[in-house]
């Protein structure tokens, strides 16, 4: 079983890309704003609002991917891959809730789903696709094998 993202570690001082034996690829989105210098690399680029921003900031990551692939640098890899999961996440929230709020304050119940907003769900179709990309990448696979096999025991 592969090791959980480890929230104990003092992100706001490590440099993952100096020390990515730290790194754990956790579950999903695990950790996407905390590991630097990722974070404050791709942050900034990070946008959904509409479809046109979508477009241009899920370009701009997808080459940021491109530019780790080619340092064969695995943890800027996968931190693009976890914000362009995060697009479509975000972007799936805010078109099933404009507040972006999925639970009723103060509980864990859900907020009932009125009805979509189109442009938020193409947004997230938007990062949908640039997402499959990064996650079908055999190169990218390679490289998560290989991490998790060197740093978190095991595939």
């Amino acid at each position: 079983m592969a090791a959980k993202f480890d929230y104990s570690l003092d992100y706001t001082t490590l440099n993952l890309r100096k020390n990515p034996e730290l790194y754990r690829v956790g579950k999903g989105e695990q950790g996407v704003l905390l590991v630097e210098p990722y974070k404050s690399e791709i942050l900034p680029l990070w946008r959904f609002k509409t479809p046109e921003i979508a477009r241009e900031s899920s370009a701009k990551i997808y080459k940021m991917f491109l530019e780790y692939k080619k340092q064969k640098d695995f943890v800027g890899m996968d931190m693009a891959r976890k914000f362009l999961q995060m697009g479509i996440t975000r972007a799936r929230r805010y078109a099933n809730h404009p507040s972006g709020r999925k639970y009723k304050k103060g509980t864990r119940e859900i907020i009932y789903i009125e009805g979509e907003d189109k442009v938020k769900a193409e947004s997230a179709k938007i990062f949908s696709e640039k997402y499959y990309l990064v996650k079908n990448d055999a190169e990218y696979q390679i490289l998560m094998n290989d991490h998790k096999e060197k740093y978190e025991g095991g595939v």
